[in-house]
Order: structure tokens, then C-alpha cells, then sequence
């Protein structure tokens, strides 16, 4: 092939690689003519690649543009990770023999963008179909990978073990170290004479009615309310935050540890703590009957819940009663039982508030989670839906008023002191892009609904309103996840521009610095401005970039959380090969059709081939396949009933067939 060179090529192009699962790579560069630039993917064949693995920061000399960029990697600039969760099978041999040198078991990773086993530097006292934790010591693209297991994580397919895999090969650490379970020992250690000391210098709200809500399993609780009636009509609630940063400061191990992680990951049956035990389930949690401290905004409000006035203030609380989420149902559905009262009047601000936020444009993703049965081995027995009750609605609210009254009281004091550059950290989400928008406006007409028609581009509102119209209908998940993905991923930022899904213009997160590293953050320059001494412009680098660290963590953590999700699925689905099941077209390609079923929300492939001897032809505008002799269509957000015909754990992928 001939290679056509210009001007523009004589610069390599730095930049951060994607591999595709078949080995291929791209790297994005502008590419510069006489009369324009263009944005265009460098592609690089897996022999080029020189050992780049997917995420890697390289260098590529581009040798040549046409029909397209290709390119040869030069040079790895920086691995995007080093550490690989890998399962341990045997080298194939060539005629039988092994190669001289070589080990008898070989590392495969479980990314299946590693495109080549990994050779072990010492033979591993493992079985095949172990799975391991391997550091990749060098890989140049010439020589095997070679690598060193640093940790035995037991044998494959067993739920433990699954579950540790899938959070370290997003790069989260299972153990603490041992500096930091010293500290936090420590603390535990010395809780009741902080308690005792703190008393005397915090607003007590110790004898101030106070609740916490949250899910039947949850072991660390961030947060609690109180609320009185006050004598003029109207209310104070209070939204109590655990005050993690009186226990955690900078230069500690913990304080670390915790920029390592950046989050708590949260699996089918278990979570991973940002912090260790002794303070995310001990000395920090709001447990009920114990005094705790906490970092507090004090709301009173007017029966139309309106704010009406608003402070924040270093507290000491006691929780005198743990709610779980269907526990508080019960008492809001029946008027009876503990803080009845209180729950029904806090129930009305609630609506208030959110009716005020949908006004305003608020968009409501509602949630699409499920929920597993397991048994002791880890085993899925049944898997649902989750049923979205009033009493989460109403903790979020609050915690949502807490958040953005926080961000709108450091605004406002950042306005009056302009010649000081304040910092902050705020959680923003931007306006999706138009071509995203017009994607989703395409996708929902195509199952027949009404989205934007008279304007040019559909708005919040537009958004909002159609989520409604969905509601409870059998297409509603697969609408409501076409949904959230056109919309850009809110982020952490130091930069404001507002937050377009809850339709705020100041936001920030305060109220799980438990569970969130930015939360943390956003106490301790709240803090240190009640202290006058406000975090200044020389703080300022280092704020972005933990800004950019967290929203990476945010992001490999929801992604171990769906794969955790995925491989449960899948898992249960197994046993079920050959049952028929009610189901709903999910994705439509050249190669099939995706389909997910109704209970479970498990999604398989319905391959073309098994359609018949009719030949399908792909409409992508109109999200469908039609056939070319009998016009047969099949169209996304279609109801139809298949059979389950193949499940792959390894691969985490079902295949079904239509009825």
C-alpha cells in the first residue's frame, strides 16, 4: 500500500490510545489540510502497537492518510494502569512440545482489550482456572508480556472471588494498609473523649427529635434529619452530615488512602469502603442512640417549603431512631407509628420542594436498579427491579437542598470578595450536545412517541415531560437509559456552569463524605470559611486536579458496579436455558437484535442468522430490520418472546432466540 504523506505529518501525535477488542488501535489527532482541520482517528495495527495497551498515553508517527490515518506507536508515555486481574490457563504449545524457557501456565487477563497472555516471572503454586492479581513488569509489543502475581484471588466462577476481581481490575484496593487501620484504630480508640471534648464547643442537637432512612442492608449512614415544628408555622429541619473530616486530615495515611480511592464501590451484595470499618460503619456513622458528630445545615421552612432562612454549623447529634426505606413507608402509608408526625410533614415539604425543582426543568431519571436474592454460596436465587418508594424521594430532597444551598452559600461569598480568587468544588453537569439530542429524538419517535416535534432542539423541559409520559409503561427502562445516555456525565470541577438534569445553577456534593472523596472536600472549605480562613488562589491546581481524580474514580466505580450487576445476570440466566421469557428489543445491528428481559433486565444477542433463511436488511434510522422478501419488521422497543439458548459467564454475554 501506498502511503501519502503531507505537511501535517511530520510531528508525531501524542495522544490516548483505545484498543478494540479484536487488538486494533485508534488514537485521535487533528488532522490539518489548506483549507480545514479535522478530528480523525489514527488507526494502528495490533503489531504496531509496540505494547500500547488500551488507555495508555503514546506517541504514533502517522504513515499516511489515506484511504485513512495509520499509524505506528513509538513510543508508550505513560501505562494507564499496571496491575491486571488475570485467570491462569496453560500455554498452548506449538506441536505439542513446550518452548524451552517458557512456564507451563500462562496469565490471561480478564480485560479482553489485553490482547496477549501475560508470561509469569516465577511459576505460580496455582491450579489452572485460578485467578490472580498480576503487576505487568514490561511488554514492548516484541517480547511475551511479562508479569508477576502479586495477589491469589481463589479459583474462577466461585462469588467472592468474581466480585474482588471485577473491583480490582478497575483499580480499587480490597485491604487497607496497615498505617491506615492503625489510624483509624486509633481514633476508634480515642472516640469517647473526642465526643466528651467536641461537646463543648458544638450546637447540641442531641435532644432535637432526629432520624436517619436509608436502605435495609446499609451499614454506614452519612446522613439524618431532625425536625421540629416551630411556634410561628413554621419548620426546621436539619440535614446532619457525618463530619468525616474532624477525624481525617491532610498528611494522614487515611487522608491517602481515601485520594486513592476516591469512592466507596457499591456491588450486587457488598461494598468496598472508601474508609476503613472502624470509622465508615463505627465513629463516623449516625447510628441511632449514639452521639455523633456532625457537620449540619439548618433549613426553616414555610409550609410552601420555602427556605427562609439557612446556616451551617459543626454539631453533635443523636439519631433516636433507624428507619429503613420500607419501615418509613409503612408509617407514611398508615399514619401510625414512631414520628408518624414528623415523617407526614417532612413528606409534604418534600413534594413541595421536588414540584418546585420540576418546574424549574428538573429532569427525573427515576431508578432502573435491581435486586438479587443470593444464597450463601452467592448463588442468585431471584432478581428484580427495585421499587422506587416515596421515602427515598424524600431523602433525596433534602439532601439535594443541603448540596446546592452549600455551593449557593460559598457563591455568595465569593461575590463579595472579588479581588480573592475563592475555590470550590462543584458537581456539574452540562447541557447535552445537539447531536445527542436529535439521537434520542430520532430513537423515541422510532417506538412512537412525540419528542421535540416543533422545536428545533428538545429542551429540559421536553426531557422531563416525555420520562412522564413513559411511566409504567413496558418500554419505560429502555427509554429512560436511551435517556441518560445522550446526556454529558456530570463531573467535579472547580469551574461552575451549573447542573442541567436537576435544573440548579450552583451544586455541589456534602452529603456522603462516608462514601465520596469530593464530599470531604466540599466540608472541609466550607469549614474553613466559618473559620475566616478561606482556602485561597494558591490551592487552586490542586483542587482541579482532585477534581478530575475523583470523577475518574466516580466512573470506574460505576462501572464496577454494572459489571457486578452484568455478571449476577448472567449467572442467574444460566440456569434457566431453553425457559421462554417476555422480553423487549433493546438494540437493533447488522448482526442482530439486542433484547432484554422483563424482570430481570438481562440483555442478550438474537443473532440474524437465527431468523430464518430470510435475508434482513439493517434500516439504522428507523432502529429496525426488515426482511427482503416477506418485509417482516422488527423494531426497537418491540415486544416479543424468546428462548434463552446459550449464557457465557467468562464472557458475560446470553444469547437468546425469538418464539
Amino acid at each position: 500500500m501506498t502511503h501519502h504523506k503531507d505537511s501535517s505529518e511530520k510531528k508525531n501525535v501524542s495522544g490516548i490510545i483505545e484498543i478494540t477488542r479484536r487488538g486494533a488501535g485508534y488514537v485521535p489527532f487533528v488532522a490539518k489540510t489548506a483549507k480545514s482541520k479535522t478530528l480523525e482517528d489514527i488507526e494502528v495495527r495490533t503489531e504496531d502497537l509496540s505494547g500500547a495497551l488500551n488507555g495508555d498515553e503514546v506517541e504514533v508517527e502517522v504513515l499516511g492518510l489515506l484511504p485513512r490515518p495509520k499509524g505506528v506507536v513509538v513510543r508508550v508515555v505513560a501505562r494507564a494502569k499496571e496491575y491486571f486481574v488475570c485467570t491462569l490457563r496453560p500455554l498452548r504449545h506449538t506441536q505439542g512440545k513446550q518452548a524451552e524457557g517458557t512456564h507451563e501456565l500462562v496469565a490471561v487477563p480478564d480485560d479482553k482489550k489485553f490482547y496477549r497472555p501475560i508470561q509469569l516471572e516465577k511459576v505460580p503454586p496455582y491450579a489452572e482456572g485460578e485467578k490472580v492479581l498480576v503487576r505487568l513488569l514490561s511488554f514492548d509489543g516484541k517480547n511475551d508480556p511479562l508479569g508477576s502475581v502479586t495477589e491469589h484471588l481463589g479459583r474462577a466462577g466461585e462469588h467472592r472471588v468474581e466480585m474482588n476481581a471485577i473491583v480490582l481490575e478497575k483499580g480499587f484496593a480490597t485491604r487497607f494498609p496497615e498505617a491506615v487501620l492503625k489510624e483509624a484504630q486509633e481514633i476508634e480508640r480515642t472516640h469517647e473523649k473526642t465526643i466528651q471534648d467536641e461537646a463543648r464547643v458544638r450546637t447540641d442537637f442531641r435532644e432535637t427529635p432526629t432520624i436517619t432512612i436509608d436502605p435495609m442492608d446499609a451499614k454506614d449512614f452519612d446522613d439524618a434529619l431532625s425536625f421540629v415544628a416551630l411556634q410561628d408555622g413554621t419548620f426546621e429541619v436539619g440535614v446532619h452530615i457525618a463530619d468525616v473530616t474532624h477525624f481525617v486530615r491532610p498528611g494522614m495515611a487515611l487522608e491517602e488512602e481515601v485520594i486513592k480511592r476516591g469512592t466507596s464501590v457499591y456491588l450486587v451484595d457488598s461494598t468496598i469502603p472508601m474508609l476503613p470499618f472502624e470509622l465508615s460503619a463505627g465513629v463516623c456513622s449516625l447510628k441511632p442512640g449514639e452521639d455523633r458528630l456532625a457537620f449540619s445545615a439548618i433549613f426553616r421552612l414555610n409550609g410552601q417549603g420555602k427556605v427562609l432562612s439557612r446556616r451551617f454549623e459543626k454539631t453533635i447529634i443523636r439519631s433516636h431512631k433507624r428507619f429503613t426505606y420500607e419501615e418509613a413507608q409503612a408509617v407514611l402509608d398508615t399514619g401510625k407509628g414512631p414520628f408518624a408526625v414528623e415523617l407526614g410533614t417532612m413528606r409534604h415539604l418534600a413534594r413541595t420542594l421536588r414540584k418546585g425543582r420540576e418546574q424549574k426543568g428538573a429532569i427525573d431519571f427515576g431508578d432502573n436498579e435491581v435486586r438479587f436474592t443470593l444464597d450463601e454460596n452467592g448463588k442468585p436465587l431471584s432478581v428484580v427491579r427495585k421499587e422506587r418508594l416515596e421515602t427515598m424521594q424524600l431523602i433525596e430532597e433534602f439532601m439535594l437542598l443541603a448540596n446546592r444551598a452549600v455551593a449557593e452559600h460559598i457563591h455568595e461569598l465569593a461575590s463579595k470578595v472579588p479581588e480573592k480568587r475563592m475555590v470550590f468544588l462543584y458537581r456539574i453537569h452540562d447541557v447535552p450536545k445537539e447531536d445527542r439530542i436529535e439521537e434520542l429524538a430520532t430513537f423515541v419517535r422510532a417506538i412512537g412517541y412525540e419528542f421535540g416535534q416543533h422545536k428545533k432542539t428538545p429542551n429540559a423541559k421536553d426531557i422531563a415531560n416525555l420520562l412522564k409520559d413513559i411511566a409504567g409503561k413496558p418500554e419505560e427502562h429502555l427509554i429512560r437509559t436511551a435517556t441518560l445516555r445522550s446526556m454529558a456525565k456530570a463531573i467535579y470541577s472547580t469551574k461552575n456552569i451549573g447542573h442541567f438534569g436537576l435544573a440548579f445553577e450552583y451544586y455541589t456534593h456534602f452529603t456522603s463524605p462516608i462514601r465520596r472523596y469530593p464530599d470531604m472536600l466540599a466540608h472541609r472549605i466550607l469549614a474553613s470559611h466559618r473559620s475566616g480562613a478561606p482556602i485561597q488562589r494558591m490551592e487552586f491546581a490542586d483542587l482541579e486536579k482532585k477534581c478530575i481524580a475523583a470523577s475518574l474514580s466516580e466512573a470506574k466505580a460505576v462501572d464496577a458496579e454494572r459489571e457486578s450487576i452484568r455478571y449476577k445476570q448472567v449467572e442467574y440466566m444460566s440456569t434457566k436455558i431453553g425457559q421462554v421469557f417476555d422480553a423487549v428489543i433493546s438494540g437493533v445491528t447488522d448482526w442482530g437484535l439486542y433484547v432484554e428481559e422483563k424482570e430481570s433486565a438481562s440483555e442478550g444477542l438474537v443473532r440474524i442468522a437465527t431468523l430464518g433463511k430470510e435475508f434482513y436488511r439493517h434500516d439504522p434510522k428507523k432502529y429496525a430490520i426488515v426482511g427482503e422478501r416477506t418485509k417482516t419488521k422488527y423494531t426497537l422497543g418491540d415486544r416479543v418472546k424468546v428462548k434463552l439458548v446459550a449464557a457465557d459467564l467468562s464472557a458475560r454475554t446470553l444469547d437468546f432466540e425469538l418464539m
